[in-house]
């Protein structure tokens, strides 16, 4: 059985309320992302379900899918202020995949107890047996959450 989704945590010395700030705001994506590919977004700050921003992004940093450079569009799927929030993206590949990015917020004594996810077990059909998911490592999540700490700190 394949898993088609990594789920990792991190505690962070912040309110939920600041770290959400950041995960509502299109260039706190790109300040907090740990692949490379983020390069810059445009757009306003998500405030509810099907709130888009556009995120300008470069796959060469990754080395493994020849896309260049190419944006992407991020569309809200989930929003609970301090709490939750995950976007899909449409762009370049069509029809969209349909994979799942988020992060659940809990209140701690400390601050916040961090999940950051990311799910394909919804993608496209189309997609399964193209060998690219999924399409970040899970080590990269780990790493964007060691970004976030220091950020909101």
């Amino acid at each position: 059985m394949t898993t088609e989704r990594f789920e990792v945590q991190r505690q962070i010395a912040a309110a939920p309320a600041k770290i959400f700030a950041v995960l509502c705001d299109p260039h706190g994506h790109v300040t907090i992302d740990s692949s490379g590919m983020l390069q810059s977004a445009d757009g306003d700050r998500v405030l509810a379900v099907g709130d888009t921003f556009v995120v300008h992004m470069d796959r060469e940093s990754l080395n493994d899918y020849p896309l260049g450079k190419y944006d992407v569009t991020v569309i809200i799927t989930k929003f609970e202020p301090d709490a939750l929030i995950e976007w899909t993206i449409s762009g370049v590949i069509q029809p969209p995949i349909k994979h799942l990015y988020g992060y659940r917020l809990e209140p701690i004594e400390t601050g916040t107890l961090v999940t950051s996810y990311y799910d394909w077990s919804e993608i496209e059909e189309s997609y399964r047996d193209k060998g690219i998911f999924p399409v970040i490592p899970e080590a990269a999540l780990r790493a964007t959450l060691g970004i976030l700490a220091p950020t909101v700190q």
